[in-house]
């Protein structure tokens, strides 16, 4: 008693090897997993008798169920002395469910077994779609996606696709890992006169036409993200723009020439994330970036410092000011963490600050300059005890600034402006006591105000008036709709 799996290749006749074609010829008992394949014909042409599981098909309730009766089925004859020749489509050792489970049984029960090569329908594939395997390819059963890895990174081959419910499956665990609008390549009849190769997206693919016994899928491998980033494309594009033959203008700037150039990325990465913009913030810190960059290139071409030596230098700071993740040190709650932060940067300092204010950047914009030297005073106890006196300060403010407007015009010029000053830094302490940043807080004004001019361009475009045409209470009354609109989004 024996069994010999044989395969009926890809489709075509001509793909049947002469091994399996003199053992179909002469096999005693041939059993076909399906009648259903081109080379059949050619079979009954020739008077080779067969039988074949096609019945079970319509009556089983699932292709597990149905893949194990089949080869239960083989094992018993078998086992009854028969010798029999099985014959699959494609390749038996190709996505063929019921040989991976004839092949457990008969070592059980004690039955030969020999599995003759044979040609897969992947062979056309591969040729039809361009793909080398080499580079990493999955195959898989219609019934078994459910079992794939989340992180797939390979292109995948999904066979047994036999009818539109299970192509509406595939379709939609597919979606779950690809996306709706992934596009995936439905190949048919490989190998016959009636080969049909047709991409869709993926929420298209139980629409097909025809999806029978001869449908495969193939999903190309999604792009993968290295898990591991580099510096060194952007390090090397800015060596080679600062280089002899690079461009002029990067060539010509210092690190004073380009004070003025991060500070307006800075701004704009703040605005990306005030309209939760990802596409746009992505590309802000990527602007960002390229300035630490570019001042790092600079730096190392003058003998100052280099690329890595920046990132050394914030990483070892960075390890060094979080003791309680690097080192032994146990925290109880966030406050605790910055009060540690707080002592480890005075201590680090020491030598170099030795004023109250000190460490406070020249070159900050006004408001977080004043935002600073409040912070830093108020942790010597030069500070108010609530906030009730905070609000004292801006309203005395104001009315120095007005008195100071009514002043002859020499006067008031020179007042006026101390007084404007003097307001400005007490409502910046009033920010302060609200634990709000006054420079975040006027950019998203300016924003504000930004888009909601922007709204009364339109109108006015919509409207084909110009500005002159328009009173300020008809201006008013657009700038009121705009913030109701604004407000709603």
């Amino acid at each position: 008693m024996g069994i010999t799996i044989v395969g009926l290749g890809p489709g075509s006749f001509k793909h049947i090897t002469l091994e399996t074609w003199e053992l179909l010829s002469n096999a005693g008992t041939l059993i076909l997993r399906t009648a259903k394949h081109p080379c059949i014909e050619k079979l009954t042409a020739q008077g080779i008798g067969f039988t074949s599981f096609d019945h079970l098909y319509e009556q089983a309730n699932d292709f597990s169920s149905l893949y194990e009766e089949i080869a239960q089925s083989v094992i018993a004859r078998a086992r009854q002395g028969e010798e029999i020749v099985y014959a699959v489509p494609g390749s038996p050792l190709v996505a063929e469910k019921t040989v991976e489970l004839i092949r457990t049984k008969a070592k059980t029960a004690e039955v030969s077994l020999t599995i003759i090569p044979a040609m897969s329908f992947l062979e056309v594939l591969y040729t039809r779609l361009g793909i080398d395997p080499i580079n990493g390819l999955t195959i898989v059963d219609a019934a078994d996606l459910a079992t794939l890895p989340p992180d797939l990174a390979t292109g995948l081959v999904i066979t047994q696709v036999y009818n539109r419910q299970v192509a509406s499956d595939a379709k939609l665990t597919l979606m779950d890992y690809f996306g709706d609008e992934y596009q995936v390549t439905v190949v048919r009849n490989l190998g016959l006169p009636d080969e049909e190769v047709t991409k869709v997206m993926l929420f298209e693919l139980d629409r097909l036409p025809v999806i029978d016994h001869l449908t495969s899928v193939y999903v190309p491998a999604r792009p993968v993200r290295s898990k591991v980033f580099s510096l060194d494309p952007v390090v090397d594009v800015m060596a080679r723009l600062r280089s002899p033959g690079g461009c002029v203008w990067d060539i010509e700037q210092t690190h004073l020439s380009l004070r003025r150039y991060f500070v307006e990325e800075v701004y704009e990465v703040l605005e990306a994330i005030e309209l939760a913009d990802g596409v746009k913030l992505c590309e802000e810190l990527g602007d960002v970036l390229l300035q630490i960059v570019f001042h790092a290139r600079i730096a190392e071409e003058s003998g100052g410092f280099t690329m890595q030596d920046v990132i050394d230098n914030v990483t070892e700071k960075m390890v060094r000011r979080h003791p309680h993740v690097f080192g032994s040190i146990t925290v109880r709650d966030a406050a605790e963490v910055v009060l540690n932060w707080e002592q480890i940067k005075k201590r680090e300092k020491a030598l170099e600050r030795t004023g109250v204010l000190d460490g406070i950047p020249v070159g900050l914009p006004s408001l977080m300059t004043a935002y600073k030297l409040q912070a830093k005073a108020a942790k010597v106890g030069f500070d108010w005890d609530n906030i009730a006196p905070v609000w004292d300060k801006v309203f005395e403010e104001l009315q120095e600034l007005r008195e100071a407007a009514a002043l002859p015009a020499v006067a008031r010029e020179r007042e006026a402006e101390g007084e404007l000053g003097d307001v400005l830094f007490a409502v910046v302490n009033l920010a302060r006591f609200m634990g709000i940043d006054p420079e975040t807080a006027l950019n998203v004004t300016n924003n504000k105000f930004r888009k909601r001019f922007a709204y009364i361009e339109i109108k006015l475009k919509e409207q084909k008036c110009r500005w002159e045409d328009m009173d300020l209470a008809s201006l008013d009354i657009l700038w009121e709709e705009a913030k109701k609109k604004m407000s709603l989004e």
